[in-house]
């Protein structure tokens, strides 16, 4: 059965409130889960967070949430994605050591894609990847995004009033990755929320393949 266990954890402006949720088995990665902005009602229980996480759980993974600065029972006072990108990296290394030897995964929505992207920068450069990103609602144009690995899992609503699909085909244009639309949906995904886990669960264990290897499944 799975569950799910609070914590608190000093981060760079004070406590900060989580939750980390438990595959009914032993886990096969850890999974990071970063919300939407925090001006604007964001929380870990976002539902698109939320599905984010379960979709991870049902994955294997052990998922760990934080409430960003000044959200909830979380102290300090919104950075406008710095502090926030830290305190994801407090987490990070917080959970490493909690399960030494298992790969993390980076996901986040909205406001989460920013902080998500520069943390996974931060660890490559670090010599320590994250496995995989997978990013919804990418704030393109909205904050400066990190460039993202090859096989980043990227999904879209057709839809999205708040973060225009365009502006999310032209960051990732230059870096020649791919996106998930889905039709009709919009910024929140209303009604739409099992496209995101039936799609990172379809493509989780089907990486990108690498330029060589399109060249070759191109010439057969």
């Amino acid at each position: 059965m799975n569950k799910s266990e609070k914590f608190t954890l000093a981060g760079g402006a004070g406590q900060m409130e989580g939750v980390i949720d438990y595959p009914g088995i032993a886990p096969r990665g850890v999974a990071l889960v970063a919300h939407p902005h925090p001006l604007y009602g964001g929380t870990m229980d976002n539902k698109v967070a939320v599905t984010l996480m379960r979709t991870f759980v049902n994955l294997g993974y052990v998922v760990a949430r934080i409430n960003f600065r000044g959200v909830g029972a979380s102290e300090g006072v919104h950075d406008h994605g710095k502090g926030e990108t830290d305190d994801m990296g407090l987490l990070h290394a917080w959970m490493v050591e909690k399960f030494p030897g298992l790969p993390v995964a980076l996901s986040g929505f909205s406001f989460g894609t920013y902080v998500q992207s520069h943390l996974a920068q931060r660890l490559a450069a670090a010599g320590t990847p994250a496995e995989r990103l997978v990013l919804v609602g990418t704030a393109a144009k909205k904050w400066e995004l990190a460039e993202v690995p090859a096989d980043t899992i990227l999904i879209h609503g057709e839809n999205d009033d708040t973060i225009p699909l365009i502006d999310v085909l032209d960051w990732l244009r230059p870096q020649d990755i791919p996106v998930i639309v889905i039709p009709g949906a919009d910024h929140f995904f209303h009604r739409k929320l099992g496209h995101i886990k039936s799609w990172v669960t379809q493509l989780w264990h089907r990486p990108r393949l690498t330029e060589a290897e399109e060249d070759t499944a191109s010439a057969d």
